[in-house]
């Protein structure tokens, strides 16, 4: 099988092109010959493979070759794929049992490896690369993979997430990186959620409107505004129409970092691009207000509720409320009151006490007490809230005892009215039907009993607060 030159002698250049040709030759002529590292292979005699005649150059390219293949092999460890058998935690048992009936075999292969992995087995990415190469999956159950992982809160599913980035099966997208930042910045992981956005730019993605909104948030939440500030105006840079997502994360900032005013004027912005935001923001807004006792800003964000389009319910009522009566005006939450009821919104508890603390902060009992035959008049019956701020009221003006007694009097039937006399002056409430023996407004007095010395102080900031606790 050698080759007969017709030169002896050839020039160096010459010779390497022959020792080309030979090696090729032979390479593709030889099929049926397999090298293994243990063979050595000697080459035909020739005068012009090298300037001694030797062939070595051959004999180098393939030892090359030989030693990278060897190196190749020897990267990372394959891991032992398993079959995982009856012997298992029962906690494991009960998550193989909940996996979807309709998930594809070699996904359910994936999730009992996932779900049953320990460290001794090899690594994560060790069983992620010896699946796609066993399996060959596509995109689609990738995404079935993490959906479930996701569902399940399993801990491994951030690592998942981050090794199915590099597969080629995979076909990542900026979408893929923005869930990740999103998940980092859920946790307030904030500098890994920038390591993750700086990773995907590298590999040539560029960050679009949805995840620059994604970061804003993260920020938000973090209390950052200033960053968060930063974003937002490298959103508006990409030229695209904001979303009311987008608006409605750097309204949340500023409210965040108490200034509703500045998330106000981001409405007006909106409205002017005819962009309503979400019932969230609006109502958001409006707490920012009514905590702080703004009843303008208040009653402002109330009306752009409506003309939004939203209908207010007894919760957002609620809020309103609490700003009249934080700002001391006990008339314009009675008219906000009377306002629900035409509006056929039932009052709830919660609604009635706050306007009971509106008039307490002014001290009008008249006018309280008018308020509460009202309430008897629209048969609505005062729960244990409202019962509380009667008791706290009635306690501070020392006619705790004369109450309690008129009210049990009323509740055993030896009075058919309520009178209480407090310097001088008759409180008549005609056929209370919401006093029982056993009802709020007894239980509070007898837990809410304080001396007459104590000053009037209405209602505490604090105590604001936690009425609308509920609504955080």
């Amino acid at each position: 099988m050698g080759l007969r030159w017709e030169k002896a002698q050839t020039s160096s250049k010459q010779a390497s092109q022959i020792c080309k040709v030979q090696m090729g030759f032979i390479i593709h002529s030889s099929r049926n010959i397999k090298w293994q590292q243990h063979k050595k292979w000697h080459p035909l005699p020739s005068a012009g493979c090298s300037s001694s005649g030797r062939g070595w150059p051959v004999l180098a390219a393939i030892n090359v070759e030989e030693k990278v293949e060897g190196e190749i092999g020897k990267e990372k460890p394959k891991f032992r794929w398993v079959e995982i058998g009856p012997n298992i935690p029962e906690e494991q048992k009960q998550a193989l049992s909940q996996l979807p009936f309709k998930m594809t075999k070699r996904c359910k292969a994936l999730m009992r490896q996932i779900i049953c992995f320990n460290d001794k087995k090899g690594s994560l990415s060790g069983l992620l690369s010896a699946w796609v190469k066993i399996m060959k999956p596509r995109r689609k159950d990738w995404l079935s993979i993490l959906k479930e992982l996701n569902k399940m809160e399993h801990p491994l599913y951030l690592e998942v997430a981050k090794i199915a980035l590099l597969e080629e099966s995979f076909e990542a997208n900026v979408r893929d990186y923005t869930k990740i930042i999103h998940f980092y910045g859920m946790n307030n992981q904030l500098e890994e959620a920038e390591r993750t956005r700086l990773v995907m730019e590298e590999r040539g993605f560029v960050s679009d409107q949805v995840t620059l909104t994604a970061m804003i948030h993260m920020y938000s939440k973090a209390g950052n505004l200033t960053l968060a500030e930063e974003t937002f105006e490298e959103l508006k840079l990409l030229g695209q129409p904001l979303d009311r997502r987008s608006y409605g994360t750097i309204i949340m900032a500023y409210i965040r970092a108490g200034m509703p005013e500045k998330g106000e004027m981001i409405i007006r912005e909106m409205d002017a691009q005819d962009i309503r935001a979400g019932s969230e923001v609006y109502k958001a807004l409006l707490r920012a207000y009514s905590i702080v006792g703004d009843a303008d800003g208040a009653q402002r964000v109330f009306d752009e509720i409506q003309l939004a389009g939203i209908p207010p319910d007894d919760r957002t009522c609620a809020v309103l409320l609490n700003a009249y009566g934080m700002a001391g005006q006990s008339q314009n939450a009675y008219a906000t009151f009377e306002n629900m009821l035409r509006a056929g919104i039932e009052p709830s508890d919660k609604c009635v006490a706050l306007v009971l603390a509106a008039y307490e902060k002014e001290n009008k009992l008249n006018q309280a007490l008018d308020f509460l035959i009202g309430l008897e008049r629209e048969k609505i019956i005062i729960g244990k809230e409202a019962s509380e701020v009667l008791a706290g009221w009635f306690g501070r003006l020392g006619v705790v005892k004369e109450v309690e007694h008129v009210l049990r009097e009323y509740a055993a039937g030896k009075s058919k009215v309520m009178l209480v006399r407090y310097r001088g002056f008759s409180f008549i409430g005609v056929r209370l039907v919401w006093v029982q023996l056993s009802s709020p407004l007894v239980n509070a007095l007898s837990f809410r009993t304080r001396p007459l010395s104590e000053p009037h102080v209405g209602v505490l900031d604090a105590e604001a607060r936690a009425l609308l606790l509920d609504y955080n």
